[in-house]
């Protein structure tokens, strides 16, 4: 990751600092720490401004939205930011209001809870609020953080419904549209807590063309566009890659468990950090832990979820 980074998860002083201009995003499997060290949603708070910065957060997946934002302006408060907004969506029409998108617009970090992904899709996507997240990440270097559904939600497609218990099941899992602020991948959460390799196996075998991310709870995959990649947390990211794979999948019946030959697994734990050869021109600007040398089998996956995609 760049100096600027580096010198941002190691500043604790006062939270104040430069924002970074490349955008992040903190992509969390769940269930992260709200009551003790707070690492995760420490981290976050760093990265969007530190604790002078602005954060919005959008409680539009789950059903209980008002214990859900009880719940992170407390423990965002209690880690010491000031202004802490809440994006209350009644309905579809609120997160088209120009007033509410241009006030998430200039936030600093927006957070969206857990829930449902498909009900935050149905609220959010394609409005004037979707819109402004874009931009304030694209345009402004704000960070963006997600869990639970908020994490699945961030990609372009998004795992919508299914399961797959104890081994792949073609035709289990369902797939739709999500928020795209990372491309060509899907993301699983809970990932090792529920059991959900044979999940991701599925969507990788019938969409060899994604990759498969798979996010431990209390652990986040932190992106900085065009910079590089971060594991923090107490657990790991699971990737799946099938894009050299050969498979029977299209030839089986739904239901049937499809061969899988030559799929690529990573496991990244905690303290991984991968940085893009082209931006770490000094050894001082490799965050602690992280490796000068991306391996080959990890260049793809590195450059395609820190790929700066335009703003649309």
């Amino acid at each position: 990751m760049s100096q600027q980074a580096s010198r941002q998860v190691n500043e604790q002083a006062n939270g104040h600092f430069d924002r970074s201009q490349h955008g992040h995003l903190v992509i969390v499997g769940g269930h992260e720490d709200r009551e003790n060290s707070k690492d995760i949603l420490s981290r976050f708070v760093q990265l969007s401004g530190g604790t002078q910065g602005t954060i919005a957060v959008i409680t539009a997946a789950s059903r209980v939205p008002d214990e859900m934002w009880r719940r992170y302006d407390k423990v965002f408060r209690e880690i010491g930011v000031r202004d802490v907004i809440r994006v209350d969506l009644p309905d579809r029409a609120t997160a088209n209001d120009a007033g509410l998108a241009a006030r998430v617009r200039k936030c600093e970090g927006i957070w969206m809870t857990g829930g449902d992904q498909k009900r935050l899709l149905a609220m959010i996507g394609g409005t004037l609020l979707d819109e402004a997240m874009h931009g304030a990440l694209k345009e402004s270097g704000a960070c963006i953080g997600g869990t639970s559904a908020g994490a699945s939600a961030m990609c372009g497609h998004m795992l919508a419904d299914g399961k797959a218990d104890l081994l792949p099941e073609k035709g289990s899992v369902s797939l739709g549209a999500g928020l795209g602020f990372v491309q060509r991948v899907v993301i699983d959460q809970h990932f090792s807590e529920r059991h959900r390799l044979a999940r991701l196996l599925t969507i990788v075998a019938q969409n060899p063309y994604l990759l498969g991310i798979g996010i431990d709870e209390d652990t986040a995959l932190v992106v900085e566009r065009g910079v590089g990649i971060e594991v923090i947390g107490a657990g790991s990211v699971t990737v799946v890659d099938g894009r050299t794979m050969i498979s029977n999948v299209a030839d089986i019946p739904a239901g049937g468990t499809p061969q899988l030959i030559d799929v690529r697994l990573h496991l990244l734990p905690t303290a991984s950090s991968f940085a893009l050869p082209e931006e770490i021109h000094h050894p001082h600007q490799l965050p602690p832990g992280a490796t000068r040398d991306t391996p080959a089998a990890l260049n793809d996956f590195v450059r395609n979820v820190t790929k700066r995609n335009p703003l649309s």
